[in-house]
C-alpha cells in the first residue's frame, strides 16, 4: 500500500496548489529537486567538466536504471531531451524505402504526424490510418488485415495525449513481430503510470518523457533501440561523441544507443531523471498504476454528474488522463484560469493535437484532468465542485 502521507509530504508543490495535470508535467518529489539542485551547485563551486568526472559513476548508473524501468539493457538506451527528440531520432533514423507505408493509429499525435507528413513528402512514403473498433481503440484485426509487403514502419502512440485511451501496444507488437516490421512506439504518457516492459511489447524503438508520470524535470526523456538495430541503423546528425572521429576520414558509431546523444546535455536534469524513476520504483509502479485508476475513475465519475460537462474518453482500457468538454458558451482557456486562481491546476488541448481523431469525433477543444497517485479524493471532489461552479 502506497503511504499517501508520506509521498505528500515529499511533494512540495502539493502545498501550492491542488495539481490535476500530471499529463502535462506532474509534481516533482522533493528529492528529484534536491538531485538536479546538488549538481547544479557542484557544477557552481567546481565548474561543470569537474562536476561530471566527479559524478560520472552515478550518471552513468541513470542508463541502468532506466534500462531496468522498461526491461531493457543499459546499452540499448539513450537518454534524450525529451519524448519528441527521442522518437523522432528513432523515426528518421529508419531507412523507409520510397513508396513504403506507414501505419498509424487514428489518436496519433501531432508532432509525431507532422514527422510523417514531412518523410511522406520527402521520400515517397504513404501514411495508412488504421480504423479504431467500436471503443475507440486501435483494431488489431484491421492492422493485420492491412499489412503487406510495402509496410515499412508501424508507430502508434500507446496513450494519446487526449481521450483516455490506452492502446493494445503488446498486440500491436505480436503483429510487428510476426510479419518482421519495425515498431516505433510513443509512450510519452505511459511512462510512469504503467508498466512498461519492451521485451513483452516487442517493440523496436520506444520513446518517453521524464516530466508527466514520472515526476521527474521538464528537458528529460529516453529512447529505447532494440539490440538487434545497434548493427545496422545510424542516426540522421551525429557528433564526434555518437561516432568518434577516428581518422582523417573516418567516424565510427558508438556500438550502444548513445550514438543518438550528442556530447553536451544537461547532466543535472539526468541525475533528477534517475532520481524520480528510482522514487517511483520503491513505490511499486503497478502500486502506482492501480492509484491511478482509482482516482481517474473517481473523477469521471465526479464529472459525469455534470450536466454541462460531456466526457469524451474513450477505449475499453482507460488510462489516467480524462477528457471532457464543456458548453460552447464558456471559453475552455478562461476555464483552466479560473480554476488556477482558485488553486486547481487543470489543463487543455485543442483538435490540432489528434487532428485525425477530433474530426472523426468532432470534438471541440477539450479539457484534461490527469490525477496522479499524490492526489486525494477529497482533492478530485473540491475540484470537481469548483468546477461545476463556474459552468
Amino acid at each position: 500500500m502506497i503511504d499517501i502521507e508520506k509521498i505528500r509530504a515529499e511533494t512540495p508543490g502539493i502545498n501550492f496548489s491542488t495539481h490535476l495535470l500530471a499529463c502535462g508535467s506532474s509534481l516533482m518529489p522533493q528529492s528529484v529537486v534536491d538531485v538536479i539542485l546538488e549538481h547544479t551547485q557542484l557544477e557552481a563551486l567546481m565548474g561543470g567538466y569537474e562536476a561530471e568526472e566527479k559524478k560520472i559513476d552515478e550518471l552513468n548508473k541513470v542508463y541502468e536504471t532506466v534500462a531496468e524501468h522498461i526491461g531493457a539493457k543499459s546499452h540499448e538506451i539513450a537518454l534524450m531531451e525529451n519524448s519528441t527528440v527521442a522518437w523522432s531520432h528513432a523515426f528518421y533514423a529508419l531507412p523507409l524505402k520510397s513508396g513504403s507505408r506507414i501505419l498509424t493509429s487514428e489518436a496519433e499525435y501531432a508532432a509525431n504526424y507532422v514527422a510523417f507528413l514531412q518523410r511522406a513528402k520527402r521520400d515517397n512514403l504513404k501514411i495508412d490510418i488504421v480504423p479504431s473498433d467500436q471503443n475507440g481503440t486501435l483494431d488489431i484485426n484491421v492492422l493485420e488485415d492491412m499489412i503487406d509487403e510495402s509496410v515499412g514502419l508501424i508507430a502508434i502512440s500507446w496513450i494519446p495525449t487526449n481521450g483516455g485511451l490506452v492502446n493494445p501496444a503488446e498486440k500491436v507488437g505480436q503483429v510487428a513481430k510476426k510479419y518482421n516490421i519495425p515498431y516505433l512506439l510513443d509512450a510519452c504518457q505511459a511512462a510512469g503510470q504503467m508498466s512498461i516492459n519492451v521485451k513483452k511489447i516487442e517493440c523496436d524503438f520506444l520513446s518517453a518523457t521524464g516530466r508527466k508520470f514520472l515526476r521527474g524535470p521538464r528537458g528529460t526523456g529516453f529512447l529505447y533501440i532494440k539490440e538487434k538495430w545497434l548493427d545496422t541503423i545510424e542516426p540522421v546528425m551525429i557528433d564526434h561523441f555518437g561516432a568518434p572521429w577516428v581518422e582523417k576520414n573516418v567516424y565510427e558509431l558508438r556500438q550502444d544507443a548513445r550514438r543518438f546523444e550528442t556530447w553536451e546535455n544537461s547532466y543535472a536534469l539526468r541525475a533528477g531523471l534517475g532520481e524520480a524513476i528510482n522514487y517511483a520504483e520503491k513505490i511499486g509502479i503497478d502500486l502506482i498504476h492501480e492509484r491511478v485508476q482509482l482516482l481517474a475513475g473517481e473523477n469521471r465519475k465526479l464529472l459525469s454528474e455534470i450536466k454541462k460537462v460531456q466526457i469524451r474518453d474513450i477505449g475499453m482500457e482507460q488510462c489516467g488522463i480524462i477528457s471532457f468538454s464543456i458548453e460552447e458558451k464558456h471559453n475552455p482557456k478562461n476555464i483552466v484560469n479560473q480554476m488556477s486562481d482558485a488553486g486547481f491546476a487543470i489543463g487543455l488541448v485543442d483538435p490540432e493535437s489528434t487532428l485525425i481523431d477530433s474530426e472523426k469525433r468532432n470534438l471541440p477543444t477539450l479539457l484534461r484532468m490527469a490525477p496522479h497517485y499524490y492526489n486525494t479524493v477529497d482533492e478530485i471532489e473540491k475540484a470537481v465542485k469548483q468546477l461545476s461552479l463556474l459552468l
